[in-house]
Parts: structure tokens; sequence; C-alpha cells
């Protein structure tokens, strides 16, 4: 298992949360920090990340409209490759929520949905894939924009007020 090999050999882990709830990737986690500790390792040394697809607009539902397009476009290719039936907008919007694998949504929405993972996961990294398909550079560059303003320093508050007072997650 790769999540068992990165923990002894002490590298990095990175889980690629792009469908499905989080909750089904914690057994990854804590197998992770499992097998770290029982390779004689620190387990809160080793790095984690959730990566992830994103986009981020002023609003929520802005969001999910300018996505859409896009991420049915390359969900449905994969989905002929695999046998997969095709992406309908009920299925997005469901993955766009608070549980969902996508991120997407407002800035608000988007912190929000780090600090849930975050509470599930305790990683330290978050990597969130801001393009896919061809969705125009314009949007992707706001989104990238929104990520780095508004996004990152509210996580960041956050998680270090949450670890000052001792709070989980």
């Amino acid at each position: 298992d790769s999540v068992v090999r990165a923990a002894r050999l002490g590298l990095p882990l990175a889980l690629a949360i792009i469908g499905g709830m989080p909750e089904r990737f914690a057994p990854m986690a804590e197998l992770y920090r499992h097998a770290a500790a029982q390779a004689g390792r620190d387990p809160a040394t080793l790095p984690m990340s959730i990566n992830a697809h994103a986009h981020i607009a002023e609003d929520g539902e802005r969001a999910v409209d300018e996505a859409f397009p896009y991420f049915a476009q390359v969900m449905n290719k994969i989905g002929r490759e695999r046998g997969w039936p095709p992406m309908s907008r009920r299925q997005f919007e469901a993955s766009c929520g608070p549980q969902g694998a996508n991120f997407v949504g407002s800035p608000e929405q988007i912190v929000e949905k780090i600090l849930f993972h975050h509470a599930i996961f305790g990683h330290q990294r978050v990597l969130l894939m801001p393009s896919i398909g061809t969705m125009p550079h314009d949007k992707v560059m706001r989104a990238v924009e929104l990520l780095g303003t508004e996004v990152a320093p509210a996580v960041r508050a956050e998680v270090a007020r949450r670890e000052t007072a001792g709070a989980p997650g």
C-alpha cells in the first residue's frame, strides 16, 4: 500500500480527493500516521496535503454556474473511458456541498470546507486545482486571487486560533 510505504519512508502524504465524501479517506490518513509511528517516525512531523479540484467566485451559486460546464466536460470524458454515466448538474452541486469532494463556492464556503477537511485530517497543506478543462483564463485567475487574498488568510487565522485554544481540527 502506497500510504504505508510513504509513512515508513518518512515521505509526505498527498490525498487526492476528486470524488466521494472526504470522510471515506480518513482511514488512509489514520493508516499513514499509524504506519509512521510503527516505523519509529513522529507522525506529527510528516506533512499531509489534501488535493482537490476547485473554483472560487464572489458568490457560491456563481462559482457553481461557472465551473459546472468545464467539470462536466472533463469528468464525462474520463467517465466514458471508465464506463461511468455522465455527470449531472445535481451530482455536481452535491459534490460542491460542505461534505463533497469539489471545492467550489464563495470564499467563505471554501474556508468552511477547508476547515471541515482539517478537522478530519489535521493536514498542513491544501492544493486546490483551479483550472479544469477549458475554463477561461480570467475566471481561473480570479479564483486564484480570491484563494490568496480571502481564503488562505482566513484559514491560517482560524487554524492558528484553534491550535492556540487547543480545539480539535
